[in-house]
């Protein structure tokens, strides 16, 4: 499936969009961590919760839980929240 990259991530994958397959948030991450090492921490925390400032949408809607399942035609998208003022 389609995975969209944020910007701040780049520097792992070189891309906007790779390709990624799992059953489930947890799955994809793993993938992803298997063709750009590092990636995963960025998003996942030591106690696999998604990071505060990281959000993932399957098919232009948020999700919380990294054991959402997943489809092959799903398209995911993690996007880094901005904060300041």
């Amino acid at each position: 499936m389609k995975v969209l990259i944020p910007s701040p991530l780049l520097s792992y994958t070189k891309q906007r969009e790779v390709d990624a397959s799992g059953t489930t948030i947890a799955e994809l991450l793993a993938d992803l961590e298997r063709q750009y090492p590092g990636l995963r921490f960025r998003v996942i925390d030591e106690q696999d919760k998604m990071r505060g400032h990281m959000r993932f949408f399957v098919n232009s809607v948020q999700v919380f839980d990294i054991t959402h399942a997943l489809h092959p035609a799903d398209s995911v998208q993690i996007v880094q929240a901005l904060s300041g003022g």
